[in-house]
Order: C-alpha cells, then structure tokens, then sequence
C-alpha cells in the first residue's frame, strides 16, 4: 500500500531497499515466529513511520544505508505495539484481514511482539550511534506509558482533554517524532534542523491520531480494514466524544457519557448522529489540520527539496485520508 502513495517518490529505491531489510532481519529459526512475521509482513500497511524517517534523511542530504536500517528498527517497533494493543483491545480485524492474535492466539501474538521489539533494538545497536539509542529507548517506554494511560482511560466519561492529549501523544505522536528527528541525527544535521523535525513528527502524529478518531465514526469499513466502532466499543474517549461532552445537548452528552461506559457498539449509529449534529466532525478536522499546519510550518528550518515537499504533502494526507 505504501508504495502507491506519490508523496514516496523520491525514497522509492529506498523503500525497497526497506522491504528488503524487513524480511531478513524477520527471520528466525523458531518456525511460529516466521510464520507470524510473513503474516504481518502480507498485510502490508502505509508505514508513514519509515516514510516519514526516509524523507527527513533525504531532506538533510543523507542517503546512506543507516536510514534504511533505522526505517526497519521503526517499522518493527510500530508492528509491535499493533500486536500487543490487537490482544489488549480484543481486536480481530486490522487492514482487512483477520489479527495475528485472532489467527494464531493472545499469546504467541505477544511473544512475537517481544520478539519484533528485541530484533529492533539489535539492528539499533548496530548503527553504532548512542543518540539512536537515547531516542528510541524513550520513545519505546513513552509508548508503553501511553498504552497504559489509555486503559486507565477506558469506560471513563470524566477523561479530560488533557488527559486525551497525553495519551496521543505518547502513544501515536512519540514514534512519529522519533522517525523524524532520526532523519536529522543519521545526517549529522545541526540541532536546529532536529528540533525542526522532532517538531514537525510530533505534530504530524497528533494530527494523524486525530484523523484516526473521525475514521472510527465515519469511513468506509471495507477501505479501513477495520470495524467501524472499535473505539466505541472500547469505551476510549477519542476526540469527537470529548467534543460532544463539552459542546453536545444534554441528550447528546447523556449519549455519550452511557456510550463510553458500557461500550455499547449497537449505538453506533445514534453516537454517529450526535457527532455530526453538534460539529464535533468538522471540529475535530479543524484541530487536525491545526496541528499539521504547525508540522508544516517546522519545515521552513530545512532547504527546499523534494524530500521535503513529499514531507508537506505528508502532513495533508494524515489529516484527509480516508484509511
């Protein structure tokens, strides 16, 4: 799927060079591990993770194989956390085809999950730089901090915005950023231009997951991959819930507060109804483009280039996509 979106142009020999990296640094001699691996490896993916890392390297003026390595350490973290948050949630539908965990069972799933979070930090190692590693250990616990945080936040109408935020940004924004500050640090690029890029990472993520939010209640399932309303259905109180408890009627915010409670999937239609009346849709598409319009804006750090570009263009697709 990733190699059909334009903005990947100029890291197109990349990407297979990435692709490459990917089924052999997933080998192994435990036969359910392969097989689990080949499983996720066949259900493809957008990877705007790697993507993103690609296109920083490239707009710093790096093209070295160390990107390409970096692309696979952040492909495996973030297939990791989807195996793990697939057993948390009960999920068993992810683009398109069945989960790994509903496949092959909870526990292989996790283990398989340790093992993509254990190969990543070998190939890590291998870069050879400490900064590498200082981020992406970072970025690995903040991620897990914000699994947590977001269980804790489950069933729980009373979930601030503050809280909200905190979860996204640790569970979606961190990898983002980490992808794009690497691009500054494999090119030796001076910390203006990394703070530029973890800036524009952040930003993007936040505007990616706030995309994400608005798909639960209003795509298209069989373009998702996924059941419209898992989030609902999880009671997570994602962006557009939270609008609706602060801007909705009572009736709406009565809706909404039972929803988050109970999980109660079967209301979809009417929580779909109430989202769209009291413009928490085009609310929360408004915050999206806000954050990837300050995403957009850290780029000016950088000379103009066709990594770039594709990273402008990058921050438009995470809001209006429709997958």
């Amino acid at each position: 799927m990733a190699a059909a979106l334009p903005f990947l142009t100029p890291v197109r020999e990349a990407f297979r060079a990435l692709d490459e990296t990917i089924r052999e640094q997933l080998h192994s001699d435990v036969a359910l591990v392969r097989t689990i691996a080949d499983y996720l490896i066949a259900a493809g993916g957008k990877r705007l993770r790697p993507a993103v890392h690609l296109l920083a390297a490239g707009a710093c003026g790096y093209e070295g194989q160390d990107r390409v390595t970096l692309a696979a350490v952040i492909e495996f973290i973030h297939s990791a956390t989807l195996l793990h948050d697939d057993v948390v949630d009960e999920s068993d539908l992810r683009r398109g085809r069945r989960t790994a965990n509903a496949v092959f069972g909870n526990a292989a799933s996790v283990l398989v999950g340790d093992f993509l979070y254990s190969r990543s930090f070998e190939l890590m190692v291998s870069v050879g730089r400490m900064r590498v590693m200082e981020i992406l250990a970072k970025t690995t616990n903040a991620i897990a901090e914000g699994e947590v945080l977001q269980l804790m936040n489950c069933g729980n109408p009373e979930v601030t915005w503050d809280d909200y935020f905190r979860v996204i940004d640790y569970k979606t924004a961190k990898l983002f950023e980490a992808s794009a500050q690497l691009g500054a640090v494999v090119a030796d690029a001076p910390p203006a231009v990394e703070s530029a890029l973890a800036t524009y990472g952040r930003h993007l993520g936040i505007a990616f997951q706030i995309a994400d939010d608005v798909l639960d209640y209003t795509a298209d399932e069989a373009q998702l991959g996924k059941h419209l309303g898992d989030d609902l259905a999880e009671g997570k109180p994602t962006y557009p819930l939270l609008y609706v408890l602060e801007q909705g009627n009572d009736a709406q915010k009565r809706l909404v507060r039972e929803v988050i409670e109970t999980g109660a999937r079967e209301r979809l239609d009417a929580v779909v109804a109430a989202v769209e009346a009291c413009g928490a849709i085009a609310a929360s598409y408004d915050a999206a483009r806000c954050h990837a319009e300050t995403a957009k804006k850290a780029l000016t750090a950088l000379p103009s280039s066709p990594c770039r570009e594709s990273l402008l263009q990058l921050a438009d697709f995470a809001v209006e996509r429709t997958f």
